[in-house]
């Protein structure tokens, strides 16, 4: 009775661990970019850099989630999910220490080991609560979506507070979020004893006559452009919506709150906009609904009205998480089982970021070359136009397949 009593306290404590392990991991994968956006007028400045430079700080993550989300699947093949993931936390940490520690070269190249990091984490973390969690899926994916946005804003506010203590600057400030990989690291080590094997990859043959398909299909197009335009818009304000402000008079701190403002608009959104989609018999309404929201934001940051600022930035919060999940649920609606949405999925988060990955440098940029901020918002009032249209295509009641729609049910959620 004793040992049975003391083995189920072994489990419990092990589940536990493991639940804690990957809310950490959940923390790290968005902290690390989202603490830049804050005090990247302190990084120009202190070494130098252009706007178009600054901002590919987020620019290159950006192209690691594009360029290694691919062959990941493909390492946890070989060495198993647990260590993989222990892998990337040690990736992670080693890029936030170069970062932070030496020149502008080393900035550059700290910052693609971020997005190495953070990459694993995106592709895996999903798959792993799927099959670690398999009767509370839904539960440990919305906590774990809720836990990486709420880490994002909180970074973005503390960063310029932490750099403005007396003593620190933005190196300190960027380093702070170090700490929180270092707990997950220690946090995770029982959890390569429990190393789980990811599926074997396919053939490649096989492999390549499914992405065939996808890259003649209209509907995949559709589904991916509208993931890449929303995330290009998320991750170009999520670096300069700072710097806009100043021009608007907000001190460095007050920017770096109204950061925090953006991303933490973006959580109820999350939750919202999966339950409404699944309802619908199209999403067509939604679609357009969540690119107009886009387009006003936008608008309101670019009339520059002091009482809009703030309207605007809930409004543009309340469209980047709406959209987000959006693009998530297009994964599962938009297919006809499991392996094709995790087809289409890799296709468009590889060319939807290597897309996004353009935005933060051609804002800058645009601001470089016209010395203004309008054409540079204009760019994203642009974009917000391309993805009424894409959405609008994407939402209709169709399936990447012969035959009628089928119902189902299906995981699809990645990271933003």
């Amino acid at each position: 009775m004793s040992s049975n009593i003391d083995s189920k306290k072994k489990n419990n404590i092990k589940t536990w661990l493991l639940i804690v392990g990957v809310l950490l991991i959940s923390a790290n994968l968005r902290a690390p970019l989202t603490s830049v956006g804050s005090v990247i007028s302190f990084i120009r400045e202190d070494l130098g850099i252009s706007n178009a430079l600054a901002g590919s700080i987020t620019t290159l993550p950006l192209l690691a989630f594009a360029l290694f989300s691919p062959v990941v699947p493909k390492i946890a093949a070989k060495i198993g999910m647990e260590k993989t993931i222990f892998t990337s936390l040690l990736i992670l940490i080693t890029g936030i220490a170069v970062r932070s520690l030496f020149d502008v070269k080393a900035l550059f190249i700290g910052t693609l080991f971020i997005g190495i990091g953070i990459a694993i984490g995106n592709v895996l973390l999903p798959a792993f609560i799927k099959i670690r969690f398999p009767l509370k899926v839904g539960i440990m994916t919305g906590i774990y979506g809720v836990i990486m946005n709420v880490f994002a804003a909180i970074a973005s506010g503390l960063s310029v507070p932490i750099a403005s203590i007396n003593g620190l600057s933005w190196k300190e400030s960027l380093m702070f979020w170090g700490v929180l990989v270092i707990i997950a690291i220690v946090v995770w080590l029982p959890q390569l004893k429990e190393n789980e094997k990811a599926e074997e990859v396919k053939p490649k043959a096989k492999k390549e006559k499914n992405r065939s398909g996808l890259l003649r299909s209209s509907l995949a197009w559709n589904i991916t452009l509208f993931m890449g335009i929303q995330s290009l818009i998320f991750y170009t304000l999520l670096t300069w919506l700072p710097d806009i402000l100043f021009i608007h008079g907000y001190s460095a701190d007050a920017a770096g709150w109204m950061l925090f403002l953006y991303q933490f608009a973006i959580i109820p959104a999350t939750f919202v906009v999966p339950i409404m989609a699944e309802r619908m018999k199209n999403q067509k309404l939604l679609a357009g609904s969540i690119a107009t929201l886009f387009f006003v934001g936008i608008v309101g940051l670019l009339t520059g009205a002091t009482s809009l600022i703030v309207i605007s930035i809930i409004v543009i919060g309340v469209a980047c998480g709406s959209a987000f999940s959006l693009s998530m649920m297009f994964f599962a609606l938009r297919t006809t089982n499991g392996k094709q949405a995790a087809a289409i999925s890799g296709m468009a988060q590889s060319f939807g970021y290597l897309l996004a990955a353009f935005g933060p440098f051609l804002f800058g940029w645009l601001k470089d070359l016209t010395n203004s901020w309008t054409y540079s918002i204009g760019m994203l009032l642009f974009c917000a136009a391309v993805l009424f249209i894409v959405g609008i295509r994407a939402g209709a009641d169709e399936v990447i397949s012969d035959g009628p729609k089928k119902k189902y049910t299906v995981s699809t959620n990645q990271g933003l």
